[in-house]
């Protein structure tokens, strides 16, 4: 398999914003519980335990990672099904992520948005964000689970090489 990178990188008033799509055709609720129920999380990303909600913090076992380790998760902002956004800070930095959805005759866009700090770990985000998102996709559509080492590092370079659109309107 060889993915073709999709990730645009647009200037924000506060950093840069990396943000992926993909389109599924099913019911926004229908893929919001894919993103946000354990059960369903843990086929493509990681189960997750803890108490939900805004301001709460959960823990999420990073099943594809190696170790599998636990990662804990705040959640700034819970409300379904059009927006979820996390953060979290680890050894690599701190990490703000939202998913979007919209949903339109039976068809839901997802947007991945990474909040960055400066465009210097674009190189090794983006083929991660790349590879999750296709595991969502497999997860859901019963597809050939992807695997990691066709995205990194052959996406590095498309990735590192991005320059900053402009800004995004609101």
């Amino acid at each position: 398999m060889s993915p073709i990178p999709t990730g645009r990188l647009f200037g924000t008033a506060s950093g840069d914003d990396l943000v992926l799509t993909r389109t599924f055709r099913a019911p926004a609720e229908d893929v919001w519980a894919s993103i946000t129920e354990s059960e369903r999380t843990a086929r493509w990303f990681g189960p997750w335990e803890g108490e939900a909600a805004p301001g709460r913090t959960i823990k999420v076992r990073m099943v594809h990672e190696e170790q599998e380790p636990w990662c804990e998760l705040r959640i700034e902002a819970c409300e379904p099904p059009h927006r979820l956004a996390v953060s979290a800070i680890d050894a690599f930095g701190a990490w703000r992520v939202e998913v979007l959805l919209s949903e339109s005759a039976g068809t839901t866009d997802l947007r991945f948005v990474q909040h960055l700090d400066g465009t210097d770990m674009a190189g090794d985000v983006g083929p991660g964000w790349e590879y999750y998102l296709d595991m969502l996709v497999a997860s859901r559509d019963g597809s050939p689970t992807p695997d990691f080492d066709d995205y990194h590092p052959a996406m590095q370079a498309y990735y590192r090489d991005l320059s900053p659109e402009a800004p995004e309107s609101a």
